[in-house]
């Protein structure tokens, strides 16, 4: 073990004796390197405040001249939290002792992680009280929000800390102060069932207020189905009628696909009805739809008491009413009606119905595409699932094990879709694609141009098929590395696109048809790599040769003679690489270059 780790270790574990000696013949010049070099990350400081060690923090900070302000990373339940600093992590962590002691040897109270968190949010996150006490006391910002706009009283009210929330509220925290996405406090509230915590928000005058979803708190505790707060909100002054029959329906609605309770959703589901017609004078009739939904096996809202009870002899009708209803309230843009669709078509696909499967998430994938922006990680989420999906009823078919057939249409379906959202990517020039969720979409497309190769198809399809592929390339889209499709295709990186194995790349099908359709053989990524050295680096010899074939006379501009030996020798070796003058550049080669010369470069590269 080398020093630095050993002095890392040694605050780490509080072992004070042991980092004396350590450092007992060092110069205050080594000292003081050997303190602020990070491992893993983390500086001895950080770690030692992260495991309460106060008489280490403090040996650090006086006799070894620390930095008190220096974040890293440090480990809570599993997260790593990038650039905390040592006040962060006590607070975190609860040691009001060494929170003191930093406080008292200057540290900054307001000192934030990468994402904007304090230490105070830190506190509040875990209840820790006394130190959340401590940090105010000593001017910490209540108002101070992380990245998402959530406050310190958020945090508390979400994490279920009364006496924390009626601390800040004491010392004046905003009770409507607003999230990035609208949300307040009494959201929070409802979403964790906090009802007395909610209670006395509204004793400091928090109103109902609407999120960036048009979501209520009363309709968020709807979605979480936390039915105190659905209770006692549908009772509040505030509410109207028509808010607490939407609540009670979405209700039951989550009862059906989160609790999997159908009795339960039909008893919230018959108080809404009787609400509904509470008033014959007055009766709230739910809205009459335009279109029935195919997804849906054409189901219709039920407007009656007897239509509900009739519901009780058919499970699978009631689970299309929650996903009706969770559409008519929420809306397509809210995350939660993909989400179900999704997670209905699943069940459907674990049971064997793969039909039912592909119709549901070919529904929530139009809903994505039409309300999230481009490149949105569920919209990539829904992508993948479809190609996890055909790979798998494509495995079990060919084992014979499977009644159910990947249709041409369906995979192209999907493949035009998956094209469709790089486009929106690429033409959205105020905000440019993140290239991580690019990178992924554009593999997705390769595995599912992988897929594609193993189904049949006419004649017609095919000239379809290589149609969308040019469409595609010609989009010149570009993921991580600057890497084209062709290098992703003869890339084994490519093969990791999710939980579960598509195909496996590099994939000389894949590469094969991307040249076929267009693609540049010679493009370069970021580091000056053609296609080739990226096949090269794979070890696969059938790919090079198709490149090489493929460039012909335009590879020698391709590959310069310093290249050649870092792309040739293990293939060449193996008399793997199917190169000579006359096949790689054409019976002319000799006028671009002496065949003498080429004799050359290959005798460098053996």
């Amino acid at each position: 073990m080398d020093l630095k780790t050993a002095v890392f270790n040694a605050a780490r574990d509080g072992k004070l004796r042991l980092l004396t000696k350590l450092l007992a013949s060092k110069s205050k010049e080594e000292v003081s390197s050997l303190i602020s070099e990070k491992t893993n990350g983390a500086t001895p400081l950080l770690m030692a405040a992260r495991y309460g060690h106060l008489d280490m923090v403090e040996f650090l900070l006086e006799q070894c001249s620390a930095c008190i302000e220096v974040g890293g990373s440090v480990n809570f339940d599993g997260e790593t939290i990038e650039g905390a600093p040592p006040l962060w992590a006590a607070s975190a962590a609860g040691h009001l002792k060494v929170v003191q002691s930093l406080l008292n040897h200057g540290a900054s109270v307001n000192n934030t992680t990468l994402t904007n968190s304090t230490p105070l949010r830190a506190a509040c996150f875990d209840g820790h009280l006394e130190i959340v006490k401590y940090l105010v006391e000593h001017k910490a910002d209540l108002e101070v929000s992380n990245r998402h706009g959530h406050t310190c009283l958020m945090i508390s009210c979400y994490k279920g800390h009364k006496e924390i929330a009626q601390y800040l509220l004491e010392k004046g925290a905003d009770v409507n102060r607003k999230s990035v996405k609208g949300n307040t406090a009494l959201h929070d509230c409802a979403e964790s069932g906090s009802l007395d915590i909610m209670k006395m928000l509204l004793m400091y005058c928090a109103k109902m207020e609407k999120d960036g979803y048009g979501m209520t708190p009363l309709l968020s505790a709807s979605v979480t189905g936390h039915t105190n707060i659905v209770d006692f909100l549908t009772h509040h002054a505030q509410t109207s009628k028509t808010e607490r029959i939407n609540a009670l329906e979405l209700l039951g609605a989550t009862f059906v696909d989160k609790k999997r309770d159908l009795l339960g959703a039909l008893k919230y589901w018959k108080k809404a009805m009787n609400m509904r017609y509470s008033d014959r004078t007055n009766i709230i009739s739910k809205p009459v739809p335009q279109t029935l939904i195919m997804a849906y096996d054409y189901a219709k809202e039920v407007n009656s008491t007897e239509e509900l009870e009739g519901l009780i002899a058919d499970p699978d009708e009631m689970r299309m009413q929650a996903l009706l209803i969770r559409e008519r309230i929420l809306g397509p843009s809210h995350p939660d009606t993909s989400y179900y669709i999704r997670y209905r078509g699943a069940v459907y696909a674990d049971s064997g119905n793969f039909k039912r499967c592909i119709n549901l998430w070919k529904y929530a994938l139009d809903m994505q595409q039409n309300n999230l922006d481009p490149l949105s990680p569920m919209t990539a989420s829904s992508l993948l699932s479809f190609a996890e999906l055909f790979s798998f009823m494509l495995q079990d078919r060919a084992k014979g094990l499977l009644g159910t057939t990947v249709t041409f249409d369906d995979l192209m379906g999907i493949l035009c879709k998956s094209v469709l959202e790089i486009e929106r990517a690429i033409k959205q020039t105020q905000c440019p694609a993140d290239p991580l969720q690019l990178n992924k979409a554009l593999s997705i497309i390769l595995h599912l141009i992988c897929l594609l190769e193993k189904v049949p198809c006419t004649l017609e399809q095919d000239h379809f098929k290589k149609q969308t592929i040019y469409r595609f390339l010609k989009l010149h889209p570009r993921g991580k590395n600057n890497f084209s499709p062709l290098h992703l295709a003869v890339d084994k990186n490519t093969t990791c696109v999710g939980r579960y194995p598509v195909c496996k790349f590099p994939s000389l099908q894949v590469t094969a048809i991307l040249i076929e359709c267009g693609a540049d053989v010679n493009v370069r990524d970021s580091d000056d790599n053609s296609p080739l050295h990226i096949a090269a680096l794979n070890n696969h010899p059938d790919i090079m040769n198709l490149l090489i074939k493929s460039g012909r006379r335009m590879f020698l501009f391709m590959v310069s003679f310093d290249q050649l030996p870092q792309i040739i020798p293990n293939a060449k070796k193996k008399n793997s690489l199917d190169w000579n003058p006359a096949s790689a550049f054409g019976t002319d080669a000799e006028s671009s270059l002496e065949t003498s010369d080429l004799s050359r470069v290959l005798r460098r590269c053996t």
